[in-house]
């Protein structure tokens, strides 16, 4: 289990600028960094590159035996010129993408069918820069039986329905030729990646098509473009949601089950996001690779996917304290027993009420996902909302957290009882490390809430005084 731990960190953080890639045996080149993997991408301003790599990962057999083995049998751009560390530094993600491309295990067989599918996974580096790499695997064009293989972009931003309808113009290109996908990425890498609520249109040339002009919008709203949240609504209750949430925010560990690669990646992005603004900082793997699965014995908090067919492994590993979600079934396999006890019971109906309400309306992506994360941001701004209150500031700027003062501020005694648990988990930790050194709140989403949130109060106090 040790030497595993060991290669998983290998894997999931690439450590810059070490001489050679990481032995199983070398802890201090695999030191754990306190800030682990986080889920929550940054807000992208735009200007930057779209993509770093756009990769084609096809399974080859192995020398011996009947199983396969997953390559990089296509590589956009190749990067030449490199100092030593940036190709260390490359070879090591390079060497760690085919795995979570392929994490169902390596016995396959040659198919003339195969649904395609869409998911990510995401690689975390020890300096906390985050790659996260998105998927697209299918049939390659051809007769007769075939192996699958993916198609590959990593970037380091976060925009998973921007970054599939790029996914769907390398599909379509990969129908026709391997080198009609070239001239459309060298396009896409030459572009700026757009502001929030921006379009930037790309002039791609097709064989038997004629010159196409494709155009990539990025949603207004940029602290939700990086989840969808249907998959997650499709599979469980609501109920069912807010017990997951509530785990999440003592930060136990969480496991979910599935059949399919996108049910997977996109349900754990679904969950991470309901922690807004708070970003999940322990180990979070969106999809298993089946040499990993012993992930699910480690001691400290965890969000992961695994697909169905690993079930009954992980059913009888030793774990402790874990809430095991069946995606495919709707249920709970296995629970701690108190996840209906966390949050304040008042602040659980409001959260129900919210999502209960205008369901038949929401019609759009950005609808859904507006609807279902609103009331999770509401409960934070009405437990946690008033921090910036109890930082006080030094002459410097530096501003110190008065964890007392906050919570004793809280009138209500379920809210009190649930903040002083919650101020010791590290999402909490980070988050107020954050702004402990910024001389102002951050001006982004979750500020304008407070604000709006603090303006209903006030509005609120002086018709009390007139019906008194």
């Amino acid at each position: 289990m040790d030497g595993l731990g060991r290669r998983l960190r290998a894997s999931l953080r690439l450590k810059r600028g070490s001489g050679g890639p990481p032995q199983d045996n070398s802890r201090e080149a695999l030191k754990e960094p306190e800030r682990a993997q986080e889920p929550s991408l940054p807000n992208f301003a735009g200007g930057q590159h779209f993509f770093e790599y756009l990769l084609v990962v096809s399974l080859r057999k192995k020398r011996s035996g009947d199983d396969y083995e997953p390559i990089i049998t296509y590589q956009f751009p190749k990067r030449e010129n490199l100092l030593r560390g940036q190709q260390e530094e490359e070879e090591r993600l390079l060497k760690a993408i085919p795995l979570f491309c392929f994490p169902d295990g390596n016995e396959w067989a040659s198919l003339t069918e195969y649904p395609r599918e869409t998911f990510s996974f995401v690689l975390t580096n020890v300096d906390g820069s985050r790659k996260i790499g998105y998927c697209r695997r299918l049939l390659p064009a051809g007769p007769g039986p075939r192996l699958p293989q993916v198609y590959c972009i990593i970037s380091c931003i976060g925009c998973f329905g921007l970054f599939s309808k790029i996914l769907d113009e390398v599909e379509k290109r990969h129908q026709i030729s391997m080198a009609v996908i070239y001239p459309f990425m060298q396009g896409l890498r030459e572009a700026a990646f757009p502001a929030p609520g921006k379009t930037v249109t790309l002039k791609s040339f097709i064989p038997d098509s004629g010159t196409e002009f494709i155009s990539l919008t990025r949603p207004l709203d940029s602290h939700l473009e990086h989840v969808d949240f249907s998959s997650l609504l499709h599979c469980l209750s609501f109920e069912q949601i807010l017990q997951i949430f509530a785990s999440a925010v003592l930060e136990r560990k969480i496991i979910f089950l599935a059949e399919g690669l996108s049910t997977l990646s996109q349900c754990i992005h679904a969950a991470a996001a309901l922690l807004y603004p708070f970003s999940w900082a322990h180990t979070y793997i969106p999809v298993v690779p089946e040499s990993l699965l012993a992930t699910v014995c480690c001691p400290t908090p965890f969000m992961v996917g695994v697909q169905m067919r690993f079930q009954q492994e992980v059913m009888d590993s030793p774990m402790e304290e874990v809430l095991l979600v069946n995606l495919c079934k709707g249920t709970f396999l296995m629970s701690v027993g108190d996840e209906k006890d966390i949050l304040p019971p008042k602040l659980q109906e409001d959260i129900l009420d919210s999502l209960g309400q205008g369901t038949n309306e929401l019609k759009t992506a950005e609808q859904i996902n507006e609807h279902v994360s609103g009331p999770f941001v509401q409960f934070f701004v009405k437990t946690v909302g008033h921090y910036a209150s109890y930082i006080k500031r030094e002459a410097n700027g530096q501003g110190h957290f008065q964890e007392r003062s906050f919570c004793k501020a809280l009138t209500s005694k379920t809210k009190r009882r649930f903040v002083k648990k919650f101020v010791k988990t590290q999402l909490f930790s980070l988050f107020i490390q954050e702004a402990e050194k910024s001389k102002n709140p951050p001006a982004g989403y979750f500020q304008q809430k407070i604000l709006e949130y603090e303006e209903q109060k006030k509005q609120k106090k002086p018709r009390e005084k007139t019906v008194k």
